[in-house]
């Protein structure tokens, strides 16, 4: 039987009228082994699977009326497995190769469940962190930037967008299978993960472009764009961010002397609002700081908005918490004496944290609580504080789940918070307390030691760093790999 054979041609018709309604049991025959589960199981597959079809009806045990489908019964094994509990038996991970498992979930359009299953970020610990594999890149050029996935999406074979230079590729849940594409962008220099799309943008280059990595010929399925006034180029994009509903992009005019965030619906990409719009008055180059990271806090349904300038005087800093309901900022903070090399914001722990650029050390300041005019708290030891000597220069953090991570050098450093006591009742009720914040430093990994990590993300549960000079991404994975 061909590898691409509909699914209606490799199982047998069906004896409806020996079906006893009455019964739960459904019995199938799959390659010539018998198996037996209730419709209940069945029904998990989702109304577009060929296995939800016989949940409607409970089979018999008479040969004449059990479905005969012609497929591998060892796999098939898995896949009811998966649907029984929720996971894959552990024997899968060693006995099957991954893409075998997709195919045979694609047939019984069962695919979904099952990257859901491998990748959700429910499964990420991230005190199991391991080094995974390298994926390596076509191509001369080191990785841009990163744009994993957050989650499985049922529309979506990738999990994974890397840019190198002009190209972005993707790769598929299983990590086995790459797609590249050249773009018109001299160097991709921002990157988003829109399910099967990606959007991607550079900082000389005008227009903000959705990809689909899936097309033949130019990838560029739409081009965004803003200027300033009606008769000014097309804008530059420094940054992009998403919520739910919105795609937001952070644009700078070719001419470097305004900038603007827009609100893209997602549906339509139609715009829908613009926020932050600055223009540089004279000397003021401070006035109009345009935001390089876009970040959505869905808990406040608040956007993160952050920049940095280099000037005379050093580096300086801008953020803002937005509204969109209103377009204006809730609040803003500007960065001088410790300005940040690198900004996160963490929803679940309600917090933002920082990587001085001066000390590198790491500050938090607590998102409801930002009415102070300097809210940020040293959560490190504080010994480089003041040193001046540009300690955090190169330093990437990022948040994900309950977990802060930052990279040092080499290797990564991961900050958690410990609630003991009384002092986790104080917190969920949204009295002051003391937030205690631990460090762990994770392992490295031997393939790339010593060499320095210039990027970080993370989606599902996977964390994929790159490091400098090298034409490949490395994954880290909190799971043994099926």
């Amino acid at each position: 039987m061909p590898p691409f054979a509909s699914a209606a041609s490799i199982f047998s018709s069906v004896n409806n009228t020996a079906a006893d309604p009455s019964s739960n049991v459904v019995t199938l025959n799959v390659g010539g082994q018998i198996f037996q589960t209730t419709a209940q199981t069945l029904s998990v597959a989702g109304s577009g699977s060929l296995l939800s079809s016989f949940a409607s009806s409970a089979y018999g045990s008479a040969a004449s009326s059990i479905p005969f489908i012609d497929r591998d019964p060892e796999l098939f094994a898995c896949l009811l497995s998966l649907l029984r509990t929720g996971r894959l038996p552990s024997r899968a991970a060693s006995a099957f190769d991954p893409d075998d498992l997709l195919a045979e979930a694609r047939f019984y359009s069962l695919h979904p469940v099952l990257l859901s299953a491998l990748s959700h970020p429910s499964l990420f610990d991230a005190f199991a962190l391991r080094p995974s594999l390298l994926l390596p890149l076509p191509g001369r050029d080191s990785p841009s930037a990163l744009a994993p996935a957050p989650a499985p999406a049922a529309d979506s074979d990738v999990s994974l967008f890397v840019a190198h230079g002009g190209k972005v590729s993707s790769f598929d849940p299983s990590l086995r299978r790459r797609a590249t594409a050249l773009t018109p962008l001299p160097v991709v220099d921002s990157l988003l993960a829109l399910g099967p799309l990606a959007a991607a943008g550079a900082t000389d280059f005008p227009g903000l472009h959705l990809l689909d990595l899936r097309r033949t010929g130019s990838p560029v399925s739409h081009v965004l764009q803003w200027s300033p006034h009606q008769f000014a180029p097309a804008s530059a994009v420094q940054a992009i961010g998403s919520s739910s509903d919105h795609l937001f992009c952070s644009y700078e005019s070719c001419r470097r002397n305004a900038n603007a965030i827009l609100a893209y619906d997602l549906a339509t990409l139609q715009p829908v609002t613009e926020i932050a719009r600055r223009e540089i008055y004279g000397a003021e180059l401070d006035s109009a700081i345009p935001a390089t990271k876009l970040q959505w806090v869905p808990g406040l349904n608040l956007l993160m908005a952050a920049g940095s300038h280099s000037g005379p005087s050093g580096l300086s800093g801008d953020i803002r918490l937005w509204d969109l309901r209103s377009a204006e900022a809730v609040w803003h903070g500007k960065e001088k004496a410790d300005c940040f090399a690198d900004i996160t914001v963490s929803d679940s722990l309600s917090a933002m944290f920082k990587v001085g650029i001066n000390s590198g050390e790491v500050l938090m300041a607590d998102i409801r609580n930002l009415s102070s005019e300097n809210p940020w708290t040293c959560i490190g030891s504080g010994s480089n504080l003041g040193t001046g000597k540009k300690e955090g220069s190169g330093c990437r953090i990022e948040s994900y789940g309950r977990h802060v991570f930052c990279s040092r050098g080499a290797d990564v450093e991961m900050w958690t918070e410990v609630l003991m006591g009384s002092l986790t009742t104080k917190i969920e009720d949204g009295l002051e307390g003391e937030r205690v914040i631990k460090r762990n430093t994770m392992g490295g990994s031997k393939v790339a030691e010593g060499k320095k990590i210039n990027l970080l993300g993370f989606g599902g549960n996977r964390m994929v760093v790159t490091r400098k000079a090298e034409q490949c991404v490395e994954v880290w994975e909190t799971s043994a790999r099926v």
